[in-house]
């Protein structure tokens, strides 16, 4: 697995602070127009420099694991826009009322969020313990 450098990880690990404290604060809605912005800089600080740290060894199962964090970064992503959009509702011109928007979009950016976080701590785990197995053998 290519290891990131110093700045990469320190942008790694701030881009994930900034989701939490997004996401927290988003929750119990404050500042929620302020604190959107900073879950979607930390989503894609996040997934830049976990797409950065790439693998290239030939075990399948880590490029497997490596594929469903690029998925989990995806809808890390599209949490953070869905996120956005709860805040300004800049996607509601495109529905006929404002019940179908609710139904279809608004508040759904927290099912995106917790997919990615349970692809992301899953394959996260599943790798760790992949990369033991190849350093024993």
């Amino acid at each position: 697995m290519k290891q990131l450098n110093r700045f990469q990880s320190i942008l790694f690990a701030i881009g994930g602070m900034l989701m939490v404290i997004g996401a927290g604060c988003f929750a119990f809605m404050w500042q929620q127009q302020v604190v959107c912005w900073l879950f979607l800089a930390g989503a894609s600080m996040f997934t830049l420099m976990q797409s950065m740290q790439t693998y290239e060894g030939s075990n399948f199962v880590i490029r497997r694991l490596k594929r469903i964090q690029a998925v989990a970064n995806i809808f890390f992503m599209l949490a953070g826009i869905l996120m956005v959009d709860t805040a300004y509702m800049f996607f509601r011109p495109l529905f006929n009322s404002s019940i179908a928007y609710i139904d279809f979009l608004y508040n759904k950016w927290v099912v995106l969020l917790l997919i990615a976080a349970f692809l992301e701590i899953y394959s996260m785990h599943r790798i760790d313990s992949e990369m033991k197995k190849d350093k024993s053998q």
